[in-house]
């Protein structure tokens, strides 16, 4: 009886440590329930309090429109498209500028961002010039672009660009400048130049901080290809913006940036769940379950 009952007393803390994790689980799940169960709640009861407003003549339908009426547009254009072409492809359009400035942005902020942050004398020749750039309101830059580019993607790909671009450059130059520096000077000992350090050391430290502006900087690329259909395009989901407030259609606006909005947050879940699966390493944040 004795070996049976060392046994089981040597298996005790693995039980006990197994419905810990069982019961932070569990914990986890339950509020991540509560938490979406809240956010539908929140949803329904704004869309709901809205059409409720709009019927009652509590707020002006010709200028807040309502949500029947806002799906009804979503649906007509859909279904029949819209006056520049298919729904899809005005969607399509907005995301191929959006994405595409965002690559670029996201490319030359980092490459330059990760330069400045391991070389000081580019960072005090360049950093004036940098400053004084971010500090300009680089919406208005649109029509200059609108200008030199005209009314093709080409505009708008450029108005993406200075908007990804600081965001993106000033993370990565942080994330650069906050490496470990015990790991560079075991890197130098161990006879890894100033490339093998830069690529494997420095850029792998940054990841974190990269990614952190990538999901901020998606937003504001399409922000920078609305921005710049709306001054002036052929297509895109500005184009319906701007025709539909021409025309003083206040559902095809707010239909406009519903469809953005899940756009959005449809690119919001692909970056979130790239981010996931590159940091599997990382340990979950408390009360969290990966």
């Amino acid at each position: 009886m004795q070996p049976e009952t060392a046994v089981t007393t040597k298996d005790r803390p693995a039980k006990a440590s197994t419905e810990r994790t069982r019961a932070r689980a569990r914990a986890a799940r339950n509020r991540r329930v509560l938490v979406y169960g809240t956010r539908l709640l929140l949803l329904v009861a704004v869309i709901g309090l809205w059409e409720w407003f709009a019927r009652a003549g509590i707020i002006d339908p010709f200028n807040f429109s309502m949500p029947s009426k806002i799906w009804d547009q979503i649906r007509e254009w859909a279904l029949h498209g819209t006056a520049q072409g298919s729904l899809w492809e005005q969607i399509w359009y907005t995301l191929y500028e959006a994405l595409f400035g965002w690559i670029i942005g996201v490319i030359a902020g980092v490459l330059l961002g990760i330069a400045l942050g391991r070389v000081r004398f580019l960072a005090d020749v360049l950093g004036p010039y940098i400053k004084v750039l971010n500090a300009l309101p680089r919406i208005v830059l649109a029509p200059i672009f609108l200008i030199w580019f005209g009314l093709g993607p080409a505009s708008k790909v450029a108005s993406a660009v200075v908007l990804v671009f600081f965001p993106v450059f000033f993370n990565a130059f942080q994330g650069a400048r906050e490496v470990d520096r015990n790991l560079v000077s075991n890197a130098r000992i161990l006879g890894a130049s100033n490339r093998r350090v830069t690529l494997q050391v420095v850029i792998p430290s940054a990841t974190s901080w990269i990614f952190t502006s990538l999901h901020v900087s998606f937003g504001f690329a399409l922000i920078g290809a609305i921005v710049g259909e709306y001054i002036g395009a052929t297509k895109g989901l500005g184009l319906l913006v701007s025709a539909s407030q021409g025309t003083f259609n206040a559902a095809g606006v707010y239909a406009a940036m519903v469809i953005l909005a899940v756009v959005a947050l449809l690119a919001e879940g692909l970056l979130t769940f790239g981010e996931k699966r590159l940091f599997r390493w990382k340990p979950a944040e408390p009360g969290t379950e990966r």
